[in-house]
C-alpha cells in the first residue's frame, strides 16, 4: 500500500500519540509494540496509534489489538524515491489526524521521518530500545534531528544516549511484560514435549530469540559440546531467519552443532508465536550473549515462566538476572558449560531459581507500572513545551 491506511480506530477520548516503526521484522521491538497495543485500554495517559512503512506480522498483531494502524509505504535508503514517498504519506496522516505527540522507534525512523514531525510542529520522542555509538552513518543523520525527549529501555542503553543527542532530557522504563494468563501444568508441559520429540524426564535448555550472532547461539552450541558426554540435555532453539545473512548464520549453526557431536539433541524450532508455551515446558533459559544486551524482553518472559536464567554478565541482563533469579557468566564456553552442567544435575537449585522469577518479573516489567511512568512523561513534555 503506498499511502496511509487508517486500519481499525478505537474511539480517540484521550490524546494520541503516533509511534512511528518500520515493521518489516519481528524482535523485542515489535513485542514491545504489540503489549502497547494491547494493553493500553484501560491504561492511565495517551492513547497509543501505530504508522508502520510495512505489512506483515507486526501491522497484523497491531490490528487484532484494536489499535489504529496507518501504512506508510516501504522505505528504503537505498531508493531515496522511497523515502520522499513514506515522509509524504507521514505527512498527510500529521494534518489528516489529531496527535499530541509522535514517537520514532529507532535511528532509522528517527532519521526519516523526525524531520516531518518537527515541521508539523509536533512535540517529538526518540525511543531509545539500543546502545547508541554515534559513529553509524544512521544515527549520524539521527543527530540531525534531535527529539524533545528521549525514553530509554534500561540504564544501560541511557548511558549511551550522550553519544547522539548529549543535550537531550531522558528517562528509563524498562518495557511492560504481561504475565502469562495460564499457568504450566503437566498435561501441556507433556504434551509439549512429545510434539517436539523431547522425553518427559530430560533437562530441556531454551534459548528463544532473533538469528543474531552476539545472542551467543554459537556460544552456547560450543558449551553443550563439552557436555555432549553428560546424558538427558536437549536443547530447543526458538527463531527463525528473517533475512538472507541470518539464514546463513543458522546453516552455520547446524552445520557447528554436527560438528560438535550433539545435532540430535538440539532442536531448531524456527519462528515461533508460541514461546511463553515453549517456556513452560523447559527448564533452563540460556541466551549468553556475546555482545550486551539492550534490555532483554525474553529474560523477563523466562523468569515468569519459572525458569533459571543463565547469561553472560554484560548490558541490560545486569539490570534482570541476579543471584536470587539466575547465573551469570563470562562469556566463553568453559564458564557457560560448567554453570549449565551445575543446573542440570540440581533439580532443587533450578526450582529455588525458578520461584523467584515472578516476582522478580513483576518489580521490573508490571505493565501498570510503566503505562503511568510513560503518561508522566508526556504530561511532563506537554507541560514545559517542545522545541
Amino acid at each position: 500500500m503506498s499511502g496511509p491506511d487508517a486500519g481499525s480506530s478505537p474511539p480517540r477520548s484521550r490524546d494520541t500519540v503516533l509511534h512511528v516503526h518500520s515493521g518489516n521484522l519481528y524482535g523485542g521491538v515489535e513485542s514491545f509494540l504489540r503489549t502497547l497495543a494491547r494493553e493500553q485500554r484501560g491504561a492511565p495517559g495517551p492513547t497509543h496509534a501505530f504508522a508502520l512503512c510495512f505489512e506483515g506480522r507486526m501491522s497484523q498483531e497491531l490490528r487484532e489489538a484494536g489499535a489504529s494502524v496507518s501504512v506508510l509505504g516501504g522505505a528504503r535508503v537505498s531508493r531515496p524515491w522511497s523515502v520522499w514517498r513514506a515522509r509524504g504519506a507521514l505527512a498527510e496522516l500529521l494534518r489528516r489526524e489529531r496527535y499530541s505527540a509522535v514517537v520514532c522507534h529507532s535511528p532509522w525512523s528517527q532519521a526519516i521521518f523526525g524531520p516531518v514531525v518537527r515541521s508539523a510542529g509536533l512535540p517529538l520522542v526518540f525511543f531509545q530500545h539500543d546502545a547508541l555509538e554515534g559513529k553509524h552513518w544512521l544515527e549520524r543523520w539521527a543527530r540531525v534531528t534531535p527529539p524533545d525527549l528521549s525514553i530509554s529501555n534500561s540504564r544501560f542503553t541511557a548511558g549511551t544516549l550522550r553519544n547522539v543527542y548529549p543535550h537531550i532530557p531522558g528517562k528509563v522504563r524498562y518495557l511492560p511484560v504481561v504475565p502469562p494468563v495460564s499457568v504450566s501444568s503437566g498435561e501441556e508441559r507433556a504434551r509439549v514435549r512429545a510434539e517436539l520429540g523431547t522425553g518427559a524426564n530430560d533437562v530441556v535448555i531454551i534459548q528463544a530469540c532473533r538469528m543474531e550472532a552476539w545472542k551467543g547461539h554459537r556460544l552456547l552450541l560450543e558449551a553443550l559440546g563439552r557436555l555432549r558426554q553428560v546424558p538427558g540435555w536437549v536443547l530447543w532453539v526458538a527463531g527463525g531467519a528473517q533475512r538472507p545473512y541470518e539464514a546463513r548464520y543458522l546453516e552455520g549453526l547446524e552445520a557447528l552443532a554436527s560438528e560438535l557431536g550433539i545435532r540430535e539433541r538440539v532442536r531448531f524450532l524456527g519462528q515461533r508465536s508460541d514461546v511463553p508455551r515453549l517456556l513452560r515446558a523447559a527448564d533452563i533459559h540460556c541466551q549468553p550473549n556475546l555482545g550486551p544486551e539492550p534490555f532483554g524482553i525474553a529474560f523477563i518472559e523466562a523468569l515468569q515462566a519459572r525458569l533459571p536464567v543463565v547469561t553472560t554478565a554484560m548490558g541490560g541482563p545486569l539490570e534482570i538476572v541476579d543471584s536470587s533469579c539466575g547465573v551469570l557468566v563470562a562469556p566463553e564456553p568453559e564458564p557457560l558449560a560448567e554453570a549449565l552442567r551445575r543446573l542440570m544435575a540440581a533439580p532443587e537449585e533450578r526450582q529455588r531459581l525458578g520461584a523467584a522469577g515472578p516476582a522478580r518479573a513483576t518489580a521490573l516489567c508490571e505493565p501498570n507500572v510503566f503505562f503511568q511512568g510513560l503518561a508522566e512523561d508526556f504530561q511532563s513534555l506537554a507541560a514545559r513545551g517542545h522545541r
